[in-house]
């Protein structure tokens, strides 16, 4: 079975839906609530290192409620602060990284869009 780790919020109504696409695709799927479970200083770090500042969704709610230091801040601090700023879905399995659930996103994985 192929397996992937899923990285967003359990109230996101797309990580719900790429989960369960997922799942009936044949993925095995370890989601991680970035909130309920925080992601350490050392996985925040590798998350932007695999994805960079595109990790930071700049057009939710959090980041509007942001100030300009807020938004200044090192991506991975910003995420430790406020998980909810964290783009998601984000998706790692194997060597594929991916953010999102776009029609390129479930193509990469197999899903049919």
């Amino acid at each position: 079975m192929k397996k992937l780790t899923l990285y967003g919020l359990a109230h996101c109504s797309t990580c719900q839906k790429a989960q369960a696409d997922l799942e009936q695709h044949g993925w095995s799927v370890d989601f991680r609530d970035v909130q309920q479970q925080p992601l350490s200083d050392e996985e925040r770090a590798q998350i932007v290192r695999e994805f960079g500042d595109k990790i930071v969704n700049r057009a939710s709610l959090t980041w509007r409620g942001m100030s300009e230091d807020e938004r200044a801040a090192d991506p991975a601090a910003m995420m430790g602060a406020k998980p909810s700023v964290m783009k998601r879905p984000a998706i790692m399995a194997d060597d594929l990284r991916l953010l999102g659930w776009t029609a390129n996103v479930k193509r990469a994985l197999g899903v049919p869009a």
